[in-house]
């Protein structure tokens, strides 16, 4: 039988532990989980690193991060909000204009239980403590530099650097 993990509440104590969260994804509906999980761990008193490789990399960078879509093509559990009992079948995002419905209405379900939007959530975390990285090879294959990036961004790494970075960590790949 293992002993579950209690967090302690004083605000000298150092949990030691740390949690490495792979952000791959870069569509909206996959930015948000990395992000919610990266804001309760380092509020617990976690050491939290995200490191963004791939898609995900439209989460931090500047020119994409404000312009995150929503779309139900390919996403076969995908149903109106309230309604997990009624399919919405995925080929109706091919119609024009679905995307961006889609995109405006979790936009605002998102915006109703106070959350913000990735740039602002990005400075949140960044103003917590969260250590942000970006994938040299992902950022290799985009052409993309320091400078494209979200300035929180700490640095262009390579995967082995994370790893080394972050070990012991619990990691969790989105």
């Amino acid at each position: 039988m293992t002993t579950p993990f209690v967090p302690s509440f004083d605000d000298d104590a150092s949990s030691g532990r740390k949690l490495a969260i792979i952000c791959s994804k870069g569509n909206l509906d996959m930015a948000y989980p990395g992000l919610i999980l990266a804001n309760a761990a380092v509020g617990e008193g976690i050491e939290t690193h995200l490191f963004f490789t791939f898609w995900g990399f439209d989460m931090i960078t500047k020119a994409t991060m404000e312009h995150l879509k929503f779309s139900f093509v390919g996403n076969t559990a995908m149903h109106p909000p309230g309604h997990s009992g009624i399919g919405i079948h995925h080929m109706l995002g091919a119609l024009p204009g679905a995307t961006t419905m889609a995109t405006k209405m979790m936009k605002k379900q998102i915006a109703d239980l106070d959350v913000p939007e990735v740039p602002e959530f990005l400075d949140l975390l960044s103003g917590s403590g969260v250590h942000m990285w970006a994938c040299r090879m992902s950022a290799d294959m985009n052409h993309v530099t320091e400078e494209d990036l979200y300035d929180g961004v700490e640095a262009i790494i390579s995967a082995s650097d994370f790893i080394e970075m972050t070990e012991g960590a619990q990691l969790l790949f989105i």
